[in-house]
């Protein structure tokens, strides 16, 4: 448990990465970063900007599903044999999909978006059928 706790801490991370990249977009595409109005500034971005903003936006989504599937899995008190390998596929496929967001490949940020929800799905099966 303690490898799919640290990959949270990880992806707990990666939005505010993503943030920190949008911040360095709207200063370079617009001017200045507008903290007064941050998501009317947000809209007003384009290319890589635009692609941070929406990689900030799913890297929480997808932090919500593997929170939930880790909750599932704690709470069901069963032992997931490939925990620690799952919890690092989420890291490793949740990683790429934010550099395939921010390089505008689409079909690769599609293949990693399931690859990173799929050990989650592994997770809740184990909880749904061990408990």
């Amino acid at each position: 448990m303690k490898t799919a706790l640290i990959v949270l801490l990880l992806l707990s991370l990666f939005p505010y990465a993503f943030a920190w990249i949008s911040g360095y977009y709207r200063r370079q595409q617009l001017g200045t970063i507008d903290n007064k109005n941050p998501r009317q500034q947000y809209t007003q971005l384009s290319g890589p900007g635009a692609r941070a903003v929406a990689a900030q936006q799913n890297a929480w989504e997808a932090l919500g599903f593997y929170s939930a599937a880790l909750l599932a899995v704690s709470l069901a008190d069963v032992e997931i044999e490939h925990l620690s390998l799952a919890a690092i596929l989420v890291l490793l496929f949740r990683g790429l999909h934010g550099i395939f967001y921010l390089a505008n490949l689409d079909l690769l940020r599609s293949l990693s978006f399931v690859g990173g929800m799929l050990p989650s799905v592994y997770l809740f099966y184990g909880a749904i059928t061990n408990s």
